[in-house]
């Protein structure tokens, strides 16, 4: 009866992840010229000058993302519209005009010469890493939720 039962557990298990990976796309490969025209001209914008090492398209059950890596060790992340989602610099810092005035504002008062090393935004907040391990959480008025020291 045990076998049986570990049988229909491993049974379920393979199922379940075949229906997932039916409909998720990880990591395909794309050219630049695929991304949406909003995300080449964030790259084209803050990222003029540091060429593009790969782009990859994901897709889930409702959701389209990209990654963009860069040559400077940059890695983007984009929205299914091509809107900017993760700015991670770990080797140098996120362009200050990505970085909301009202973040701006607070990190120039609380945190003066400090670089934003990360930049995450969903549609309630964002979220901050600075050079020196500081995570801020800020709701979408710009008023800090949390702060990870």
């Amino acid at each position: 009866m045990k076998t049986l039962f570990k049988n229909l557990a491993v049974l379920a298990f393979c199922l379940t992840t075949s229906v997932f990976n039916a409909f998720a796309d990880n990591g395909k490969p794309i050219a630049f010229e695929q991304l949406p025209v909003l995300a080449q001209d964030f790259v084209k914008t803050h990222f003029a000058n540091v060429k593009v090492l790969v782009v990859t398209y994901e897709k889930e059950l409702l959701e389209k993302s990209y990654d963009v890596a860069l040559a400077n060790g940059t890695k983007l992340e984009f929205d299914g519209k091509g809107e900017w989602t993760d700015v991670n610099c770990p080797k140098g810092e996120v362009p200050g005009k990505v970085i909301p005035e009202g973040v701006k504002t607070y990190l120039n008062a609380s945190f003066p010469n400090v670089k934003v090393k990360k930049i995450e935004r969903d549609a309630r907040e964002y979220e901050v890493t600075l050079e020196n391990g500081t995570e801020i959480t800020f709701n979408k008025s710009f008023q800090v939720k949390d702060i990870d020291l």
